[in-house]
């Protein structure tokens, strides 16, 4: 299972601070105006060896029957069904309110573990002052500056406390698992229809029909392979049901369970931002990746669509052309089992291991055409390489500076290794580390 944690609580608290400080970014808009997170936002957090899905929700305000408020509350409702743990967060300047105490008795009928975060509680006097907060019955109240950081490492160790002991603690699953994930009414469900040839999802015109996760398992060649069709990912300005929000959650929970994702573009729509973040999030989590063009049966075409159709792609995504674009049909069936097939072949090569020597007289020739910069006045010296791991492939690099090797250079290494060893549709990770040296500090990573 992936680990998700929810915070919750009124407006104007600084849920989209910590939300921030957490995952490391601007993600989430943070202003004083009450109301300004409508939808949800998620981000990954990574804390001691743990992985989790963070959401940030809409400001709560439970007895309103105010439309947009009432929504916010819906969409809350969902992010508490999915999460493992709960941060409730109150404002330590403004105090108890009784806007607090009906959250409270909200997230309490979660049933789920609740930790209640008091935020800006700048110094001990304004956290001492956070004592009212036991009347919550929410147990002991954490104090802290979301702003400034103050008292959220503690948080996090009690966060991950409460998570599974495995990150990933599901049933190991050998087969080929395969993710269908892309925006809605794309076509995965027809897709994943085709290949099992019955009707497992329902499929109709209307956008965000599938709303979960579906597990399916078609025999090919005797081999059975788990199809994983998802809700489709939507722009938040167009999400107008909360559930619709629920499947951007399950989207990312598939990705990070299977072992290549199959990103799904409407050949009449076309590629945009939504589908290059999906791929982004797939190969981030350094899953295998392949694209699929549905409904190329309604595009009109001549013998320079598809590379065409490639190219702006490409443009759009020009660090990532290593990944396989097929067009399909689910409709006519064009083209649609070399899904199957192309996605065996990028789960192969992301399982694919290349021998020491073979790798080193490769990469010491590239090296030798094409030396290291000097970077600070230092010469860069890199002696040898080596795959410690594949699934997803890692090469580690013995250099004399590891935290000084530049980032084009760090390309040129990547693209050395796959135009002699392909590894299509799989991202790869390349580590630097100092020559027999094993301290952490002393070696960096860069990833692809």
């Amino acid at each position: 299972m992936t680990n998700t944690v929810a915070i919750i609580g009124r407006p104007n608290v600084g849920k989209s601070t910590l939300f921030n400080r957490f995952i490391k970014s601007r993600d989430a808009i943070v202003e004083d105006e009450p109301g300004v997170t409508r939808d949800r936002l998620y981000g990954q957090v990574e804390w001691a060896g743990y992985r989790f899905t963070l959401i940030d929700t809409g400001g709560l305000v439970p007895n309103s029957d105010e439309l947009f408020e009432s929504a916010i509350r819906e969409q809350a409702q969902v992010a508490l069904d999915e999460a493992q743990v709960i941060l409730f967060v109150v404002d330590a300047r403004s105090g108890l309110t009784a806007v607090d105490k009906d959250i409270a008795d909200f997230v309490r009928r979660a049933s789920k573990p609740v930790l209640l975060v008091v935020n800006k509680a700048d110094n001990d006097q304004i956290e001492q002052e956070g004592v009212e907060f036991f009347e919550l019955g929410l147990g002991v109240p954490y104090g802290l500056s979301a702003i400034n950081g103050r008292g959220t490492g503690d948080l996090l160790d009690e966060v991950v406390s409460h998570l599974p002991k495995s990150p990933y603690d599901y049933e190991e699953d050998s087969r080929l698992k395969l993710a269908l994930v892309g925006r809605p009414n794309v076509g995965k469900s027809s897709i994943t229809n085709a290949l099992l040839g019955e009707e497992r999802s329902i499929v109709t015109d209307i956008p965000g029909t599938t709303r979960d996760s579906i597990d399916s398992v078609v025999k090919y060649y005797g081999e059975e392979i788990v199809l994983v069709d998802t809700a489709g990912l939507r722009k938040r300005k167009k999400v107008n049901e909360s559930i619709e929000l629920y499947s951007v959650v399950r989207t990312i929970k598939a990705i990070a369970r299977c072992d290549v994702a199959v990103v799904v573009i409407d050949a009449e729509q076309g590629f945009d931002r939504q589908d290059a973040r999906i791929i982004t999030e797939a190969v981030e989590r350094r899953k295998g990746v392949m694209i699929v063009v549905n409904k190329w049966d309604l595009i009109e075409k001549d013998s320079n669509t598809a590379a065409k159709f490639e190219q702006k792609i490409h443009e759009k995504i020009p660090m990532l052309d290593y990944i396989p674009i097929l067009f399909i049909s689910a409709l006519t069936k064009q083209r649609l089992t070399n899904v199957i097939q192309v996605a065996k072949s990028v789960h192969d090569e992301r399982n694919k291991r290349i021998g020491t020597s073979e790798l080193n007289e490769v990469i010491i020739e590239a090296i030798a055409s094409h030396p290291p910069p000097a970077v600070k006045g230092k010469d860069l010296r890199i002696n040898y390489i080596v795959q410690p791991q594949a699934a997803p492939p890692v090469f580690l690099c013995f250099t004399n500076h590891p935290d000084l090797v530049p980032e084009h250079y760090t390309r040129y290494l990547e693209n050395t290794i796959r135009r002699h060893y392909g590894f299509m549709g799989a991202p790869i990770t390349i580590v630097f580390k100092q020559k027999n040296k094993i301290r952490e500090q002393e070696h960096s990573t860069r990833t692809m």
